[in-house]
């Protein structure tokens, strides 16, 4: 069954795919969690079924909410709850008791159709693409292949090696003008622990090889690094947004951060297709400003 995982303000909301109804079912405890920006989940859990009483008494009748699948708990456990489809999203959003969802229809009638949730659609394929198998580790082809995959027909440089200087949050990334010795020196970088995986992967994060769309494609190229010499990879999902980027930031000069960060969340599940489609989401929560 595929899922996916959206961020609003932090907030998650979580959604299966209906393959009989070609459609995303999303946790209605989610959407009122996310409005509300609750922390709780029974507090957001309680409110719902109240708004769904209050909501059914004032002749708005939410007809699309099912039971028929399963959410994963923030024990870890699936657990059939109340889901929404896209229209139902947007009457209960319409008919909300307070403003707080106006903000919340924006985003989420219009963040499937921005870059990021076009590639991050692709991004998904590509577990079922077959293209992954194809592609060599640690190359720099094969990162390119992946970012063309993902940004093809997004962007007109997908694939392709920037040649301009680029910036972000004050730092400047490697000088386009010696891509031609930096790259190859990355590429030919052991790969064999983890501990070298890691520094490959912080070389290249400092490279910045791409206009845009550098971080999206250069954690799936880890984790294929991770999976052949390995056989790990890593639950996305359990690391956080903020440790991340902070441990990132910190990697140009110490990796000591990101190595930790990352070994404590290694698993043998380098085939799961749930924990890939979960670390796409992640993946694009990451690059969320």
């Amino acid at each position: 069954m595929k899922t996916s995982i959206r961020f609003y303000n932090d907030r998650e909301v979580r959604a299966v795919w209906d393959e009989s109804q070609n459609k995303w079912w999303f946790s209605a405890t989610d959407v009122v969690r996310a409005i509300n920006n609750e922390p709780d989940y029974v507090k957001a859990g309680n409110y719902w079924r109240w708004l769904k009483k209050k909501l059914k008494a004032d002749g708005v009748q939410l007809v699309s909410v099912t039971h028929e699948f399963k959410f994963e708990a923030p024990d870890g456990k699936k657990r059939a709850a109340d889901a929404l489809d896209d229209k139902c999203v947007q009457t209960l959003a319409k008919h909300y008791p307070n403003n707080r969802a106006n903000a919340f229809l924006d985003w989420f009638t219009y963040s499937d159709n921005t870059i990021d949730g076009k590639s991050r659609k692709k991004a998904y394929a590509l577990f079922e693409s077959g293209l992954l198998k194809s592609l060599e580790p640690g190359s720099i082809k094969c990162l390119q292949q992946i970012h063309a995959y993902i940004f093809g027909g997004l962007y007109d440089f997908a694939g392709q090696i920037r040649s301009k200087n680029i910036s972000k949050g004050g730092f400047t990334f490697a000088n386009a003008l010696h891509f031609s010795v930096i790259l190859p020196n990355i590429e030919n970088m052991p790969e064999t622990t983890f501990d070298e995986i890691v520094d490959k992967y912080v070389e290249m994060n400092v490279a910045h090889p791409f206009m845009e769309g550098n971080g999206r494609s250069t954690r799936i190229w880890l984790d294929l690094m991770l999976k052949r010499s390995l056989k790990k990879c890593v639950d996305w999902s359990k690391i956080n947004k903020n440790d991340y980027l902070e441990a990132m930031r910190k990697s140009v000069v110490d990796a000591a951060c990101i190595k930790e960060l990352l070994l404590s969340t290694l698993t043998d599940k380098i085939y799961d297709r749930e924990l890939f489609m979960k670390g796409i989401d992640y993946s694009y929560y990451y690059e969320e400003r």
